[in-house]
């Protein structure tokens, strides 16, 4: 399982930082280089349900293996033939990474529930450390020829494809057929709405294509949301999204991810300023910061291999409200404290431990809010509520940058960063407030303890 997620870090974390460069050599401009990006967005939100349901529905190992070998084609595809249709294609096949880990998840909760918790808190640590290495591996990769870095997923496709063989299959149980039409009318709502969210600050939040795009986007969810509640075998069980639990977890996870993954764009343009030009920032180049990064993945895996145990002495709810707080409170520091490096970066670790805190105990309880047969599609919906919290997040930032340029120049002012820093930590704040309001439910023994114990009671 930790090599078919170190997979999926690997991609997200290996092709964008190598865009611009590989752009640039193979003559694609930068409108098309933003177009690539956004179907990759699009291919995440979309495979996003449709391959959780389909798992639940024929077999989580199953849809697994499909899903690593989108993942591997696409990679082996970019870095074979590398053109503008090679990349936009082999994109939207790496899109079904988001698969891995509402599948993994259903295997191990069937193979192994005794290790359920632990088990995530191990692949959430393995997938953020691998983000920051691909994108390591990747520029050492790069600085002799841009093209060389785009083969850095290569060799782990192939591992993960013999991880997948070997695999146990799941034993929950199957049931029910999958709903085409609403499967359509799921996508299409998606599709327009993070085309709206990726292309607002470029058309104009009040152009008309953009107003458009967003009513499309309600009417074809409002409708999809009708046609599920008069479905006997529904894509999404609409009573799953009112299960309190699970609500309460996914507007959480939306919260937490609206900072700590929108943000990051932002946090690579700060660490690279010119103090000189701006007034800001910390003049480092693209392996200082990603070194900054790789720290703060290495803080999110501490996080992450902490949770269970914090889980254990301090509850469910406080360890969920507690990292919410940290992230209110990193970016907060970074509002009040980021005139040396050093205090910019203690705070970026605070946020960097609160990231794996939050990926963690969010994915453990969506799992654990529903039953056995709707493990991957509960984990699905929250991995969906983390793609639209980073987004929205980074298009509310976008927003505050652009409307805080320095006159006669392009130069972000610094009071665009406060307010984005801002923003994170308010929106952080309203997940924590969501946080305590989580009630876990009551727990009963394992069934091979209830085993033992009546075995006891009958000796």
């Amino acid at each position: 399982m930790a090599v078919v997620i170190l997979l999926g870090g690997i991609v997200q974390g290996y092709l964008t930082p190598l865009l611009p460069e590989v752009g640039l050599s193979l003559h694609i401009s930068t409108v098309g280089q933003n177009n690539i990006y956004l179907l990759s967005q699009v291919a995440f939100a979309v495979m996003t349900p449709l391959l959780s349901r389909l798992g639940d529905l024929y077999g989580h190992r199953r849809l697994l293996r499909v899903a690593i070998a989108m993942v591997a084609g696409g990679s082996l595809l970019i870095a074979v033939r590398p053109s503008a249709v090679t990349l936009s294609v082999g994109v939207v096949l790496q899109g079904a990474l988001v698969g891995f880990f509402p599948l993994l998840v259903g295997i191990l909760r069937s193979r192994a529930p005794e290790r359920n918790r632990s088990g995530i808190s191990l692949l959430v640590g393995v997938l953020l450390l691998s983000i920051g290495v691909g994108g390591l591996v990747a520029g050492a990769l790069s600085e002799r020829h841009a093209e060389a870095g785009l083969w850095t997923a290569v060799p782990v496709a192939a591992l993960a494809v013999v991880a997948g063989i070997v695999l146990p299959a799941s034993d929950a149980p199957r049931g029910g057929r999958f709903h085409y039409g609403a499967a359509v009318l799921l996508t299409a709502g998606l599709v327009a709405l993070v085309l709206v969210l990726a292309q607002g600050s470029t058309w104009g939040w009040g152009a008309s294509r953009t107003l458009a795009l967003a009513v499309g986007a309600v009417v074809l969810l409002a409708v999809w949301v009708a046609v599920e509640r008069r479905s006997a075998h529904p894509l999404v069980s609409v009573r799953m999204l009112s299960n309190p639990r699970l609500a309460v977890v996914s507007g959480f996870t939306f919260c937490a991810s609206f900072g700590t993954i929108g943000f990051l764009g932002a946090n690579a343009l700060f660490l690279g300023a010119s103090r000189s030009a701006t007034g800001y920032g910390m003049d480092l180049g693209p392996r200082a910061i990603a070194t900054i990064s790789l720290a703060m993945v290495t803080a999110g895996f501490a996080g992450s291999t902490l949770t269970p145990r914090l889980t254990r002495r301090l509850g469910d709810r406080a360890v969920l409200a507690a990292g919410g707080g940290l992230v209110a409170l990193g970016f907060l520091g970074m509002v009040l404290f980021h005139r040396t490096l050093t205090q910019y970066v203690v705070c970026a670790l605070v946020v960097g431990l609160a990231t794996g805190l939050f990926e963690s105990i969010t994915r453990t309880l969506s799992a654990e809010a529903v039953a056995e047969q709707e493990t991957a599609l509960a984990v699905g919906l929250n991995e969906l509520a983390l793609s639209l919290g980073a987004a929205i997040g980074a298009a509310v930032i976008g927003a505050f940058f652009a409307a805080h340029v320095t006159p006669g120049t392009t130069h972000i002012a610094e009071s665009g960063y406060l307010w984005g820093w801002g923003a994170c930590a308010v929106t952080a704040l309203v997940g924590t407030a969501l946080a305590l309001r989580y009630r876990s439910p009551r727990r009963t023994a394992p069934a091979h303890e209830q085993h033992l114990t009546q075995s006891g009671e009958l000796a």
